[in-house]
């Protein structure tokens, strides 16, 4: 029976450029979950997630294009049990799909799981390892501005308050990748790769 492949987190908090960091990974050929992506699909497509999510905050959390997001962001925004209640519905199913998604890739030496909230829902459980992608919050705030014009400073402030702090995601993280505009962001790249390479 061949090894599982390692399981590798990738986390950062929003503007820290964990996509970019994973794209350059997938260059490499390695294979990327992006648990928010699939969070968005299963909440459209996966009918226990719809049945419970209606349950729970009735039959408006949805319209004829799936998911209604702004009337679900009202719901949880200022409510930490509301929020706590939806997380308890995606977290469940997300883990699920990962754990199959593993399954189908379990020929690769190691496998990419990319997501915002890996310490937080506690999917850094079964990780083997996880790395985190560090930038000053400024320039974090900046790029989010610039990435999505439908934000102001003050929304995404209040998205980098209700996250993990900077300093405890470093020290909570096997590696760190800084994506700060000071470090060369390819090179600290392929010496992790090599490195996670060679673990068997």
């Amino acid at each position: 029976m061949k090894n599982k492949p390692l399981e590798i987190g990738v986390t950062g908090g929003i503007g820290s450029g964990k996509s970019l960091v994973c794209k350059i990974f997938s260059l490499l050929g390695i294979p990327i979950y992006n648990a928010d992506n699939r969070a968005k699909w299963l909440t459209s497509f996966n009918d226990e997630v719809r049945r419970k999510i209606i349950k729970k905050f009735g039959a408006s959390a949805y319209t004829d294009k799936g998911l209604d997001r702004d009337y679900i962001a009202g719901k949880v925004f200022s409510d930490p049990n509301q929020l706590k209640a939806l997380n308890g519905i995606i977290h469940p199913a997300v883990g699920k799909d990962y754990d199959q998604w593993v399954a189908d890739h379990n020929f690769y030496t190691y496998v990419i799981k990319e997501a915002a909230l890996i310490f937080e829902a506690g999917s850094y459980k079964r990780l083997h390892k996880v790395i985190n992608v560090s930038a000053p919050e400024e320039l974090r705030v900046k790029r989010v501005l610039q990435r999505d014009p439908f934000r102001n400073e003050k929304e995404i402030e209040s998205i980098i308050a209700k996250q993990m702090t900077e300093t405890e995601r470093q020290q909570r993280a096997n590696y760190i990748i800084f994506n700060d505009g000071q470090h060369m962001l390819i090179p600290q790249i392929l010496q992790l790769h090599e490195v996670i390479s060679h673990f068997r």
